[in-house]
Order: C-alpha cells, then structure tokens, then sequence
C-alpha cells in the first residue's frame, strides 16, 4: 500500500491553527507600483480561510 502524499502547493500556502487555515492574501507578490497604498496596507498580514474552501484544503494536506 502506497503512502499518502500531501498536495505540496498546498502545503506551502496554508498552515492549520484552531480556527481553520491561516493563509496569505493574494495580489501582493509582484506589480505594486500600480496599486494605491491602502490597498496594499489592507492586503498585509495573514487571514484565516472560508468555511466552504476549508474541506478541500482538509484533503489537500490529508488533515482532519
């Protein structure tokens, strides 16, 4: 019986706590210069993860 392998590209963007999965705010990686200072000030930090994505990222990492 084979093991079971985590999805690794998830594995790398969220990470478990007990309220859900922590993840990064996405349109924060490259071309900031177009995008007004709020808006990058408000994408800042972390923020946990929707109830109705958090079954697929469940068995994405093989977590329950």
């Amino acid at each position: 019986m084979p093991k079971v392998k985590t999805h690794s590209g998830a594995a790398k963007r969220f990470k478990k706590t007990a309220a859900g999965y922590k993840h990064k705010h996405q349109h924060k990686s490259h071309i900031l210069t177009k995008m007004t200072t709020k808006r990058k000030r408000q994408l800042r930090g972390t923020s946990i993860l929707g109830t109705a994505d958090s079954p697929r990222v469940d068995r994405m990492l093989r977590s329950k």
